[in-house]
Protein backbone atom coordinates (compact mmCIF):
# COMPACT_ATOMS: atom_id res chain seq x y z
CA UNK A 1 0.00 0.00 0.00
CA UNK A 2 1.45 2.89 -0.82
CA UNK A 3 2.93 5.80 1.86
CA UNK A 4 0.29 8.32 1.55
CA UNK A 5 -2.28 6.46 1.34
CA UNK A 6 -1.58 5.05 4.82
CA UNK A 7 -1.06 8.02 6.17
CA UNK A 8 -3.98 9.64 4.65
CA UNK A 9 -5.98 6.20 6.36
CA UNK A 10 -4.50 7.71 9.78
CA UNK A 11 -5.16 10.79 9.57
CA UNK A 12 -8.98 10.20 8.26
CA UNK A 13 -9.42 8.12 11.50
CA UNK A 14 -8.74 10.68 13.77
CA UNK A 15 -10.54 13.25 11.78
CA UNK A 16 -14.12 11.75 11.42
CA UNK A 17 -13.84 10.58 15.21
CA UNK A 18 -12.20 13.83 16.84
CA UNK A 19 -13.50 13.61 20.46
CA UNK A 20 -12.65 10.31 20.53
CA UNK A 21 -9.02 11.63 20.43
CA UNK A 22 -8.98 15.06 21.99
CA UNK A 23 -8.69 13.86 25.83
CA UNK A 24 -6.15 11.46 24.61
CA UNK A 25 -4.05 14.13 22.80
CA UNK A 26 -3.86 16.34 26.00
CA UNK A 27 -2.52 13.48 28.29
CA UNK A 28 -0.10 12.50 25.59
CA UNK A 29 1.19 16.26 25.89
CA UNK A 30 1.83 15.78 29.43
CA UNK A 31 3.17 12.10 29.11
CA UNK A 32 6.15 13.71 26.53
CA UNK A 33 6.86 16.17 29.36
CA UNK A 34 7.47 13.60 32.06
CA UNK A 35 9.30 11.95 29.75
CA UNK A 36 12.87 10.75 28.64
CA UNK A 37 11.69 12.11 25.49
CA UNK A 38 14.00 15.37 25.71
CA UNK A 39 15.35 17.59 23.07
CA UNK A 40 18.15 19.72 24.17
CA UNK A 41 16.77 19.01 27.86
CA UNK A 42 13.17 20.39 27.19
CA UNK A 43 10.05 17.84 26.51
CA UNK A 44 10.45 16.95 22.62
CA UNK A 45 8.22 19.04 20.47
CA UNK A 46 5.86 16.32 18.81
CA UNK A 47 2.46 16.12 16.90
CA UNK A 48 0.02 13.14 17.84
CA UNK A 49 1.00 11.54 14.39
CA UNK A 50 4.79 9.77 13.22
CA UNK A 51 6.33 9.31 10.56
CA UNK A 52 5.07 6.36 8.83
CA UNK A 53 7.41 3.96 6.76
CA UNK A 54 6.33 1.21 4.54
CA UNK A 55 8.28 -1.57 2.83
CA UNK A 56 9.36 0.31 -0.45
CA UNK A 57 10.76 2.85 1.98
CA UNK A 58 12.54 0.80 4.25
CA UNK A 59 14.34 -0.48 0.93
CA UNK A 60 14.89 2.77 -0.13
CA UNK A 61 16.68 3.73 3.09
CA UNK A 62 19.04 0.43 2.85
CA UNK A 63 19.93 1.25 -0.98
CA UNK A 64 21.00 4.81 0.05
CA UNK A 65 22.98 3.80 2.75
CA UNK A 66 24.92 0.68 0.87
CA UNK A 67 25.50 3.49 -1.98
CA UNK A 68 26.62 6.22 0.33
CA UNK A 69 28.74 4.28 2.53
CA UNK A 70 30.86 2.95 -0.25
CA UNK A 71 31.69 6.05 -2.06
CA UNK A 72 32.47 7.48 1.84
CA UNK A 73 34.83 4.74 2.29
CA UNK A 74 36.65 5.43 -1.57
CA UNK A 75 36.83 9.19 -0.81
CA UNK A 76 38.38 8.13 3.06
CA UNK A 77 40.75 6.03 1.38
CA UNK A 78 41.82 8.93 -1.51
CA UNK A 79 42.50 10.99 1.79
CA UNK A 80 44.49 8.85 3.59
CA UNK A 81 46.21 7.43 0.55
CA UNK A 82 46.75 11.19 -1.29
CA UNK A 83 48.08 14.26 0.28
CA UNK A 84 47.25 16.28 -2.58
CA UNK A 85 43.63 15.15 -2.56
CA UNK A 86 43.58 15.90 1.38
CA UNK A 87 44.34 19.74 1.09
CA UNK A 88 41.36 19.84 -0.59
CA UNK A 89 39.40 19.58 2.80
CA UNK A 90 41.42 22.16 4.53
CA UNK A 91 41.92 20.47 8.07
CA UNK A 92 44.12 21.71 10.75
CA UNK A 93 47.29 19.90 11.06
CA UNK A 94 46.10 18.15 14.68
CA UNK A 95 43.17 16.66 12.88
CA UNK A 96 45.48 15.19 9.99
CA UNK A 97 47.20 13.55 12.24
CA UNK A 98 44.50 12.09 14.11
CA UNK A 99 42.90 10.95 10.58
CA UNK A 100 45.76 9.06 9.79
CA UNK A 101 46.02 7.05 12.90
CA UNK A 102 44.58 3.94 12.69
CA UNK A 103 41.14 3.07 14.36
CA UNK A 104 42.34 -0.76 14.04
CA UNK A 105 38.59 -1.93 14.05
CA UNK A 106 38.65 -0.73 9.79
CA UNK A 107 34.85 0.97 9.91
CA UNK A 108 35.68 4.41 9.26
CA UNK A 109 31.94 5.82 10.13
CA UNK A 110 30.97 3.02 12.46
CA UNK A 111 28.07 5.43 13.65
CA UNK A 112 26.68 7.88 11.75
CA UNK A 113 22.98 9.87 10.83
CA UNK A 114 22.58 10.36 6.60
CA UNK A 115 19.96 13.42 6.50
CA UNK A 116 18.11 13.40 3.22
CA UNK A 117 14.90 15.24 2.17
CA UNK A 118 13.02 12.51 0.75
CA UNK A 119 10.02 11.26 -1.44
CA UNK A 120 11.17 8.04 -2.69
CA UNK A 121 14.50 6.42 -4.30
CA UNK A 122 14.44 8.79 -7.51
CA UNK A 123 13.01 12.06 -5.66
CA UNK A 124 15.49 12.67 -3.02
CA UNK A 125 18.50 14.51 -2.07
CA UNK A 126 21.30 15.24 0.96
CA UNK A 127 20.96 17.73 3.05
CA UNK A 128 24.02 16.22 5.61
CA UNK A 129 25.96 13.29 6.66
CA UNK A 130 26.49 13.46 10.64
CA UNK A 131 29.32 11.01 12.33
CA UNK A 132 30.69 12.54 15.58
CA UNK A 133 27.97 13.40 17.74
CA UNK A 134 25.45 12.12 15.54
CA UNK A 135 22.52 12.25 17.74
CA UNK A 136 18.54 11.99 18.46
CA UNK A 137 18.34 8.22 19.17
CA UNK A 138 16.82 9.11 22.30
CA UNK A 139 14.39 11.28 21.27
CA UNK A 140 13.15 9.53 18.89
CA UNK A 141 12.83 6.10 20.89
CA UNK A 142 11.10 7.14 24.20
CA UNK A 143 8.78 9.48 21.53
CA UNK A 144 7.98 6.48 19.70
CA UNK A 145 6.90 4.43 22.26
CA UNK A 146 5.02 6.91 24.13
CA UNK A 147 3.29 7.30 20.37
CA UNK A 148 2.45 3.57 20.26
CA UNK A 149 0.74 4.11 23.48
CA UNK A 150 -2.02 6.42 22.57
CA UNK A 151 -5.12 5.95 21.53
CA UNK A 152 -5.36 6.95 18.09
CA UNK A 153 -2.21 4.16 17.13
CA UNK A 154 -3.64 1.71 19.22
CA UNK A 155 -6.81 1.66 17.11
CA UNK A 156 -4.71 2.21 13.79
CA UNK A 157 -2.84 -0.78 15.01
CA UNK A 158 -6.06 -3.16 14.25
CA UNK A 159 -5.61 -2.72 10.88
CA UNK A 160 -1.62 -2.51 10.75
CA UNK A 161 1.20 -3.95 12.32
CA UNK A 162 3.36 -1.35 13.93
CA UNK A 163 7.09 -1.30 14.96
CA UNK A 164 9.66 1.59 16.20
CA UNK A 165 13.39 1.29 15.27
CA UNK A 166 15.07 -0.02 18.53
CA UNK A 167 18.32 2.73 18.66
CA UNK A 168 19.89 1.99 21.84
CA UNK A 169 20.34 -1.40 23.32
CA UNK A 170 21.59 -1.98 19.48
CA UNK A 171 24.08 0.34 19.02
CA UNK A 172 25.31 -0.68 22.85
CA UNK A 173 25.45 -4.56 20.87
CA UNK A 174 27.14 -2.83 17.66
CA UNK A 175 29.65 -0.87 19.89
CA UNK A 176 30.62 -3.90 21.84
CA UNK A 177 31.36 -6.04 18.93
CA UNK A 178 33.22 -3.09 17.48
CA UNK A 179 35.20 -3.26 19.87
CA UNK A 180 36.22 -6.97 19.93
CA UNK A 181 38.01 -6.01 16.43
CA UNK A 182 39.96 -4.20 19.35
CA UNK A 183 41.17 -6.58 21.79
CA UNK A 184 39.11 -9.99 21.99
CA UNK A 185 40.64 -10.82 24.86
CA UNK A 186 38.51 -8.22 27.06
CA UNK A 187 34.54 -9.54 27.40
CA UNK A 188 34.17 -7.00 29.92
CA UNK A 189 35.63 -3.57 28.45
CA UNK A 190 34.89 -0.32 30.72
CA UNK A 191 32.98 1.96 28.60
CA UNK A 192 33.02 5.71 28.38
CA UNK A 193 30.65 8.06 26.87
CA UNK A 194 32.81 11.00 26.68
CA UNK A 195 31.80 14.56 25.74
CA UNK A 196 32.25 18.13 26.86
CA UNK A 197 29.93 19.14 29.58
CA UNK A 198 28.24 22.13 28.39
CA UNK A 199 27.60 20.51 24.90
CA UNK A 200 26.64 17.03 25.85
CA UNK A 201 22.93 15.80 25.03
CA UNK A 202 21.80 14.49 28.85
CA UNK A 203 18.81 12.56 27.98
CA UNK A 204 21.12 10.66 25.17
CA UNK A 205 23.78 9.40 27.39
CA UNK A 206 21.65 8.29 30.38
CA UNK A 207 19.86 6.36 27.67
CA UNK A 208 23.44 4.83 26.63
CA UNK A 209 24.73 4.60 30.25
CA UNK A 210 22.10 2.67 31.28
CA UNK A 211 21.69 0.21 28.34
CA UNK A 212 25.53 -0.53 28.94
CA UNK A 213 24.92 -1.16 32.84
CA UNK A 214 21.82 -3.67 32.07
CA UNK A 215 24.06 -5.99 29.99
CA UNK A 216 27.07 -6.26 32.58
CA UNK A 217 29.45 -3.27 31.43
CA UNK A 218 30.91 -0.89 33.61
CA UNK A 219 30.14 2.86 32.14
CA UNK A 220 30.69 6.48 32.84
CA UNK A 221 29.43 10.23 31.47
CA UNK A 222 32.60 12.22 31.31
CA UNK A 223 33.89 15.27 30.45
CA UNK A 224 37.56 14.70 28.07
CA UNK A 225 38.69 17.47 30.35
CA UNK A 226 38.43 15.15 33.63
CA UNK A 227 40.75 12.24 31.62
CA UNK A 228 44.68 11.63 32.43
CA UNK A 229 46.71 9.11 30.33
CA UNK A 230 49.57 7.50 32.46
CA UNK A 231 50.50 3.88 32.53
CA UNK A 232 49.84 3.60 29.26
CA UNK A 233 45.83 4.04 29.76
CA UNK A 234 43.27 6.43 29.74
CA UNK A 235 41.96 7.33 33.24
CA UNK A 236 39.13 8.95 34.89
CA UNK A 237 40.34 8.49 38.57
CA UNK A 238 41.07 4.94 39.13
CA UNK A 239 38.54 3.87 36.11
CA UNK A 240 40.93 2.98 32.74
CA UNK A 241 39.15 3.49 30.16
CA UNK A 242 38.98 0.76 27.43
CA UNK A 243 35.97 1.86 25.19
CA UNK A 244 35.32 5.62 24.05
CA UNK A 245 31.64 6.23 22.34
CA UNK A 246 32.88 9.83 21.25
CA UNK A 247 29.84 12.56 21.09
CA UNK A 248 32.88 15.18 20.52
CA UNK A 249 32.22 16.93 17.93
CA UNK A 250 35.51 17.32 16.01
CA UNK A 251 34.97 21.03 15.73
CA UNK A 252 34.85 21.55 19.46
CA UNK A 253 37.91 19.20 19.59
CA UNK A 254 39.90 21.71 17.66
CA UNK A 255 38.61 24.59 19.78
CA UNK A 256 39.63 22.75 23.07
CA UNK A 257 42.22 20.77 21.97
CA UNK A 258 44.76 22.73 24.56
CA UNK A 259 42.61 21.82 27.46
CA UNK A 260 42.49 17.88 26.69
CA UNK A 261 45.99 17.05 25.87
CA UNK A 262 45.92 13.33 27.84
CA UNK A 263 42.81 12.55 25.63
CA UNK A 264 44.25 13.42 22.54
CA UNK A 265 47.52 11.66 23.14
CA UNK A 266 46.25 8.99 24.34
CA UNK A 267 44.23 8.88 21.25
CA UNK A 268 47.61 8.99 18.87
CA UNK A 269 48.50 5.94 21.02
CA UNK A 270 45.75 3.91 20.56
CA UNK A 271 45.24 3.34 24.54
CA UNK A 272 41.70 3.02 23.54
CA UNK A 273 38.94 1.85 21.33
CA UNK A 274 37.35 5.05 20.08
CA UNK A 275 33.99 4.92 18.51
CA UNK A 276 33.92 6.77 16.22
CA UNK A 277 37.46 7.66 15.12
CA UNK A 278 38.44 10.92 14.35
CA UNK A 279 38.49 9.60 10.97
CA UNK A 280 34.96 9.66 10.28
CA UNK A 281 35.41 13.36 10.27
CA UNK A 282 36.14 13.49 6.27
CA UNK A 283 32.81 12.40 5.38
CA UNK A 284 31.01 14.89 8.20
CA UNK A 285 32.84 18.26 7.10
CA UNK A 286 30.24 19.91 4.70
CA UNK A 287 33.27 20.65 2.62
CA UNK A 288 33.02 16.52 1.57
CA UNK A 289 29.88 17.26 -0.74
CA UNK A 290 31.83 20.43 -2.35
CA UNK A 291 34.59 17.72 -2.54
CA UNK A 292 32.32 14.72 -4.06
CA UNK A 293 31.87 16.47 -7.47
CA UNK A 294 35.14 17.65 -7.83
CA UNK A 295 36.31 15.37 -11.37
CA UNK A 296 39.39 13.90 -9.74
CA UNK A 297 36.88 12.09 -7.07
CA UNK A 298 34.49 11.28 -9.52
CA UNK A 299 37.45 9.29 -10.85
CA UNK A 300 37.33 7.03 -8.35
CA UNK A 301 33.83 5.94 -8.45
CA UNK A 302 31.73 3.28 -10.36
CA UNK A 303 30.06 4.91 -12.86
CA UNK A 304 26.27 3.93 -10.87
CA UNK A 305 28.18 5.82 -7.90
CA UNK A 306 29.03 9.23 -10.38
CA UNK A 307 25.40 9.00 -11.33
CA UNK A 308 24.27 8.88 -7.67
CA UNK A 309 26.55 11.91 -6.74
CA UNK A 310 25.50 14.48 -9.54
CA UNK A 311 21.72 13.65 -8.95
CA UNK A 312 21.52 13.10 -4.97
CA UNK A 313 24.31 15.57 -3.53
CA UNK A 314 23.73 18.90 -3.98
CA UNK A 315 26.18 21.13 -5.42
CA UNK A 316 28.11 23.03 -3.21
CA UNK A 317 31.31 25.62 -3.44
CA UNK A 318 33.57 26.88 -1.05
CA UNK A 319 32.70 30.70 -0.14
CA UNK A 320 35.78 32.47 -0.63
CA UNK A 321 38.72 32.99 -2.58
CA UNK A 322 40.35 35.41 -5.12
CA UNK A 323 37.48 35.11 -7.43
CA UNK A 324 34.55 38.00 -7.30
CA UNK A 325 32.60 35.87 -9.58
CA UNK A 326 31.92 33.36 -6.88
CA UNK A 327 30.26 35.93 -4.95
CA UNK A 328 28.64 37.61 -7.45
CA UNK A 329 27.46 34.50 -8.61
CA UNK A 330 25.72 33.96 -4.93
CA UNK A 331 24.78 37.49 -4.47
CA UNK A 332 22.87 37.72 -7.74
CA UNK A 333 20.78 34.12 -7.41
CA UNK A 334 19.46 34.79 -3.81
CA UNK A 335 16.91 32.18 -4.04
CA UNK A 336 18.86 29.31 -5.53
CA UNK A 337 21.68 28.94 -2.42
CA UNK A 338 21.68 28.24 1.31
CA UNK A 339 24.37 29.05 3.00
CA UNK A 340 26.43 26.80 5.64
CA UNK A 341 29.28 27.35 8.06
CA UNK A 342 31.53 24.21 7.23
CA UNK A 343 31.75 22.85 10.50
CA UNK A 344 29.27 23.34 12.86
CA UNK A 345 26.07 21.77 14.15
CA UNK A 346 22.55 21.98 14.67
CA UNK A 347 22.47 24.13 11.86
CA UNK A 348 24.46 26.95 13.41
CA UNK A 349 25.22 29.78 11.00
CA UNK A 350 22.98 28.41 8.61
CA UNK A 351 20.65 30.79 6.22
CA UNK A 352 18.53 30.76 2.96
CA UNK A 353 18.29 33.23 0.18
CA UNK A 354 14.66 33.23 -0.04
CA UNK A 355 14.04 34.20 3.79
CA UNK A 356 16.07 37.18 3.71
CA UNK A 357 15.69 40.22 1.58
CA UNK A 358 17.96 41.27 -1.11
CA UNK A 359 19.61 43.69 1.78
CA UNK A 360 20.06 41.18 4.27
CA UNK A 361 21.24 39.06 1.99
CA UNK A 362 24.15 40.69 0.61
CA UNK A 363 25.38 41.65 4.25
CA UNK A 364 25.70 38.57 5.33
CA UNK A 365 27.13 37.20 2.50
CA UNK A 366 29.87 40.57 3.06
CA UNK A 367 30.25 38.99 6.76
CA UNK A 368 30.64 35.35 5.56
CA UNK A 369 33.16 35.57 2.65
CA UNK A 370 36.41 34.09 3.24
CA UNK A 371 35.05 33.09 6.40
CA UNK A 372 34.66 29.21 6.09
CA UNK A 373 31.15 29.59 4.71
CA UNK A 374 30.02 26.98 1.91
CA UNK A 375 27.44 27.73 -0.97
CA UNK A 376 24.84 25.58 -1.23
CA UNK A 377 21.79 24.66 -4.11
CA UNK A 378 18.51 24.64 -2.05
CA UNK A 379 16.66 21.84 -2.34
CA UNK A 380 12.59 22.42 -2.32
CA UNK A 381 12.01 19.57 0.40
CA UNK A 382 8.68 17.32 -0.35
CA UNK A 383 6.33 17.61 2.20
CA UNK A 384 3.37 14.91 3.52
CA UNK A 385 -0.10 16.03 5.81
CA UNK A 386 0.49 15.82 9.65
CA UNK A 387 -2.50 16.59 11.63
CA UNK A 388 -2.10 19.69 14.02
CA UNK A 389 -4.13 20.77 16.90
CA UNK A 390 -5.47 24.23 16.91
CA UNK A 391 -8.70 25.81 18.11
CA UNK A 392 -9.50 22.59 19.97
CA UNK A 393 -10.01 20.47 17.17
CA UNK A 394 -7.39 18.32 14.86
CA UNK A 395 -6.65 19.90 11.50
CA UNK A 396 -3.96 18.86 8.10
CA UNK A 397 -1.41 20.92 7.11
CA UNK A 398 1.45 20.62 5.22
CA UNK A 399 5.27 20.04 6.64
CA UNK A 400 8.49 19.21 5.12
CA UNK A 401 10.59 17.03 6.44
CA UNK A 402 14.47 16.40 7.05
CA UNK A 403 14.57 12.84 7.52
CA UNK A 404 17.65 11.30 9.13
CA UNK A 405 18.72 7.64 8.44
CA UNK A 406 21.01 5.99 11.51
CA UNK A 407 23.51 4.15 10.21
CA UNK A 408 25.07 1.47 12.67
CA UNK A 409 28.20 -0.39 11.27
CA UNK A 410 27.54 0.65 7.80
CA UNK A 411 24.10 -0.42 8.02
CA UNK A 412 20.67 1.08 8.24
CA UNK A 413 19.56 0.87 11.74
CA UNK A 414 16.73 3.72 12.24
CA UNK A 415 15.31 7.39 11.97
CA UNK A 416 15.75 10.52 13.39
CA UNK A 417 13.23 12.88 11.47
CA UNK A 418 12.05 16.69 12.48
CA UNK A 419 8.98 18.00 10.28
CA UNK A 420 8.60 21.88 10.02
CA UNK A 421 7.01 24.56 7.60
CA UNK A 422 10.07 26.38 6.96
CA UNK A 423 13.08 26.21 5.10
CA UNK A 424 16.17 25.46 7.90
CA UNK A 425 14.18 22.14 9.74
CA UNK A 426 16.34 21.77 13.14
CA UNK A 427 16.20 22.20 16.77
CA UNK A 428 16.89 26.12 15.92
CA UNK A 429 13.82 26.76 14.61
CA UNK A 430 10.43 25.50 14.88
CA UNK A 431 9.94 21.71 14.01
CA UNK A 432 8.25 19.12 15.63
CA UNK A 433 10.08 15.43 16.46
CA UNK A 434 7.91 12.35 14.05
CA UNK A 435 9.21 9.13 15.03
CA UNK A 436 10.27 6.72 12.22
CA UNK A 437 7.32 3.97 12.81
CA UNK A 438 7.15 0.94 10.34
CA UNK A 439 3.98 -0.36 8.57
CA UNK A 440 3.22 -3.49 7.87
Amino acid sequence: MDIKDINREYMDLILNRQEDYHEDYKFTIERVKHSKARSRDMPAPFLYQPYFINEENLRDFKRIIVTMVSINNKVTRKYIEDKAFRRKFGFPKLIEELIEVDNVYDINVPIGRFDIFYEDFDNFKFCEINTDGASGMNEDNALARILLETKGMKDFAKRYKLEYFELIDSWVDHSIDIYRSYDETNNSPNVAIVDFAESGITADFQAYKAAYLAKGYNCIIVDPRDLEYRDGGLYHGDYRIDLVYRRIVTFELIEKAEEIPDFIEAYRNQAFCCIGSIRSQVVHNKIYFKVLHDEDTLEILTEEERAFVKKHIPMTGIFGGDDDGVFDLVLNNKDKFIMKPMDLNASQGVYVGKDLSMEEWEARLRKDWNNQYLYQEFVDTYSREYLVFKDGQFQAEDFSAVVGLFVFREEFAGTHIRIGQSNVISGVTDYYTAPGIFVD
